[in-house]
């Protein structure tokens, strides 16, 4: 695999950043830079060997710079929702900066999605990769202790672009980090993805309430609009969910293992997409508040124009005692993979 890195711009504060595109010898090409660990293009081939631009992004940092919807970003420490943006921890309520109402969104207004991360190149035998690393002080958006995060991503075979996301702390804190890529598998700006066919490894979902918060309930999603245990278009129901899909999955692998948690088919072009993880859940978002405010490589994102896989725990888990855990303590090491699988039918 090649990596070339090349300037991207600089930050309003003079901080400097770069890009780095992964080329692979299966015709995937992957673009990256170092505000918040940006995956910015993925060029993948359809069934004819067509190439296009099948993530959402900007092709400059400026509108990275500005308020757009996490597009392909990394986000933490606590990815999704954390209700009234607080917790209790061993006796001890922590308030956190809330960004999505009264709640906390995605590690809170600046979080890690914001951030200019640092960055190197590996190169280890035939699989170089690309690492960022970013750390995290103690009462970050309200967050206890010191954290150190790095996000390794690197180009596999056959067109696989894998993430390693690793942190350690010095204190107990919550972590759930996750990449919030929006995909489209038309081309990034060509048209919604309702007629995606997509399929989930999961049999439950965690509902959610007005707020977009998890309820702590989990349910089964056989024979509803949530249930996409066969393949079904993602638009063939998403009219009987109010606002459109931002549900949690619950993953039938079990986490830690590698699981398959869902595969996407553009049936006309014939690209599909595979997400493979180490997570209990994903996040399936259908980018229902894209306005076309946001004006990126392919043209304005309009609704429906990408949707997002988002690997991850539970949202709001540290607040449900019967979600699998989200707390790091001192002495462990937070290991998160998530695989992106690009290939054709």
């Amino acid at each position: 695999m090649n990596i070339q890195q090349t300037a991207f711009g600089k930050t309003a504060d003079g901080q400097s950043v770069d890009q780095f595109t992964l080329t692979s010898s299966h015709g995937v090409t992957v673009k990256l830079c170092s505000y918040g660990a940006t995956v910015t293009e993925v060029h993948a081939p359809d069934k004819s060997g067509k190439t296009a631009d099948v993530v959402l992004g900007f092709d400059s940092l400026a509108p990275y710079l500005g308020n757009h919807p996490y597009l392909g970003c990394m986000v933490g420490r606590v990815a999704n929702r954390i209700a009234a943006a607080s917790f209790t921890l061993n006796g001890k309520t922590y308030k956190l900066n809330a960004n999505n109402g009264p709640h906390s969104l995605h590690g809170g207004p600046t979080g890690m999605a914001r951030r200019v991360w640092a960055a190197r190149i590996i190169r280890e035998g035939e699989q170089d990769a690309v690492e960022f690393s970013y750390r995290s002080p103690d009462m970050e958006e309200g967050f206890p202790g010191n954290m150190n995060v790095r996000a390794v991503y690197s180009l596999r075979d056959k067109g696989t672009l894998r993430i390693d996301m690793y942190a350690v702390a010095d204190q107990p804190t919550p972590v759930n980090l996750t990449n919030h890529s929006y995909f489209n598998l038309n081309g990034a700006g060509n048209g919604d993805i309702l007629k995606h066919e997509l399929f989930l490894a999961a049999d439950f979902y965690t509902p959610v309430d007005d707020h977009l918060i998890t309820t702590g309930e989990i349910r089964r999603v056989i024979g509803g609009p949530l249930d996409f245990t066969k393949p079904a278009a993602i638009g063939s129901r998403i009219g009987q969910v109010p606002g459109g899909y931002d549900h949690n999955f619950v993953l039938r692998g079990v986490s830690p293992a590698m699981c398959l948690a869902a595969r996407v088919v553009e049936p006309v072009g014939g690209r599909m997409l595979e997400v493979h993880t180490t997570q209990p859940g994903v996040q399936l978002y259908t980018g229902n508040f894209l306005d076309e405010s946001a004006k990126g490589i392919g043209g304005a994102y309009g609704k429906h124009g990408g949707f997002c896989l988002e690997t991850q725990h539970f949202p709001n888990a540290i607040n449900h005692g019967h979600f699998p855990g989200v707390l790091l303590h001192p002495g462990q090491t937070y290991h998160h993979v998530v695989e992106y699988r690009f290939l054709t039918v």
